[in-house]
């Protein structure tokens, strides 16, 4: 018992240099001394680990330090917690028990993502489709067939023209003969009463792509040049959080409901990379509360409308149809650097022939 306490002093004045004030008595907040973000402990494990003593209402996971905090709605439950998980619960690195201290309040961090805003342009319609439609349409794409595409992170099947995820385009001059299936109207029919500012979106291409939990797919934005403004995605069998991330570094984490429609236009769909993180558990933050949200086999309907010609966005940092045309104008300065570069070799070469018929000698003419 004395070694442990020992290391816990050690922890604790290690915690002081950084200006967090540990307590004798306890309190509703904990630190867990020995273990963060930079040895692998995560806000899931944490929940799993501690939400059976009772409401989390916050977890402090400072980056690039080697401890955390979980915040507890009663003392009560934080005391359970320490009586039962200190130098006992082998969740730190490699296996290693934590160690634990009550904390007066929690540091002043910033944290980089953000639960209560979305990106510009970016809107989600709750509960748009009935249980009825959600199992139909989930029921539709017959992933046990042999003609679907199987990747690393999930089973995802092509309607209308095929999305190449290797080079995040397609091949616009080569259709799919399986056009978007006729089961999938109503949705645009009621997207035409719910938001009219879309009324007249007709997509042509669907990608269906399956979950199953753990996977996920990276960040990316949409090939400005391959679709036009919007995109649209079905959640259907489980939510799940989206990440949303842009240049400035703002981060926000984006739950889709089951049986939502997200829509990404402008900002959000031409410069805020979407991705998903693979995992089992998706941590939920509203209402000062942390809960953790187990991941089911999800299947979502991406609808996109394929770009003619090029895109003309004002968001050039992002746009492929600006870095083409940037890098015409370079590969055009380029040919005619190097053209004169040759009319210059050979000029030299000439130019002998040229001082002897003429009589040039050291710069006179005789």
């Amino acid at each position: 018992m004395k070694k442990l306490e020992r290391k816990i002093k050690r922890h604790q004045h290690a915690l002081l240099r950084d200006g967090i004030v540990t307590s004798e008595q306890p309190t509703k907040i904990l630190a867990i001394c020995n273990a963060g973000l930079v040895n692998g402990l995560s806000e899931e494990i944490l929940i799993i680990s501690f939400e059976k003593y009772g409401e989390i209402s916050n977890i402090l996971m400072p980056p690039g330090k080697s401890y955390c905090f979980v915040c507890f709605a009663s003392i009560k439950s934080s005391n359970q917690c320490y009586i039962s998980s200190n130098g006992q619960l082998n969740i730190a690195q490699d296996k290693k028990p934590i160690l634990l201290s009550f904390i007066e309040s929690l540091p002043e961090i910033v944290y980089d993502k953000t639960w209560d805003s979305v990106p510009p342009g970016l809107i989600i319609l709750n509960d748009f489709i009935s249980e009825n439609e959600e199992k139909l349409l989930m029921d539709l794409p017959k992933f046990d067939e042999t003609s679907i595409g199987s990747m690393k992170n999930r089973q995802v099947k092509h309607f209308g023209f095929e999305f190449k995820y290797d080079i995040n385009n397609v091949d616009k001059s080569h259709p799919l003969p399986m056009k978007i299936p006729s089961e999938c109207d109503f949705i645009f029919t009621r997207l035409r009463k719910k938001c009219d500012k879309f009324a007249d979106f007709v997509p042509d291409q669907l990608t269906v792509n399956k979950y199953l939990p753990g996977q996920g797919i990276p960040s990316h934005v949409d090939t400005h040049s391959a679709f036009v403004d919007p995109l649209m995605s079905l959640s259907l069998g489980s939510p799940i959080v989206m990440d949303f991330k842009n240049e400035i570094g703002s981060h926000y984490c984006i739950m889709l409901p089951q049986r939502s429609l997200i829509i990404m236009s402008e900002e959000s769909r031409y410069l805020w990379t979407h991705g998903i993180t693979p995992r089992k558990y998706d941590v939920i933050r509203n209402n000062d509360r942390c809960n953790l949200s187990i991941r089911h086999t999800r299947i979502s309907y991406t609808f996109r409308k394929i770009r003619k010609g090029d895109c003309n966005c004002r968001f050039v940092s992002k746009c492929d149809s600006v870095r083409k045309k940037e890098n015409s104008v370079w590969r055009m300065i380029k040919l005619l650097q190097n053209w004169r570069k040759l009319m210059y070799m050979k000029f030299m070469i000439i130019l002998p022939n040229i001082s002897v018929k003429l009589g040039i000698n050291r710069g006179r003419i005789f």
